[in-house]
């Protein structure tokens, strides 16, 4: 079993920034791919940016250039630094991996970009 955990969510401003974490129980060398997604309110949750195991990255196009996922194998920890925050933005943002093909998620975190 897997675990992934996140945290670093909360509410901040309108162009501000926040950095989430997502600690897994295992080697995050073992995953196939790691990736972040957000659901809003209503609607359905959509692929925010993705970390393959070969250190490529993909975005979705709204968060280009405002948003980078990384990673630090020695604490088994993937993030997303998030710049320039838009109320749009706001959502409950969950961490996902696939290893040995199952896909698995974390209990999600809340952001919410608001004045």
């Amino acid at each position: 079993q897997v675990q992934l955990v996140e945290s670093g969510g909360g509410l901040v401003q309108p162009g501000g920034s926040l950095k989430l974490s997502c600690a897994a129980s295992r080697s995050i060398f073992s995953f196939y791919a790691m990736a972040w997604y957000r659901q809003a309110p209503g609607k359905q949750r959509e692929l925010v940016a993705l970390l393959t195991s070969g250190g490529n990255t993909d975005y979705q196009d709204s968060v280009k250039g405002r948003f980078t996922i990384s990673r630090d194998n020695a604490k088994n920890t993937v993030y997303l630094q998030m710049n320039s925050l838009k109320p749009e933005d706001t959502a409950v943002y969950y961490c996902n991996g696939v290893v040995d093909g199952i896909s698995y998620w974390g209990q999600g975190t809340q952001v919410t970009v608001s004045s």
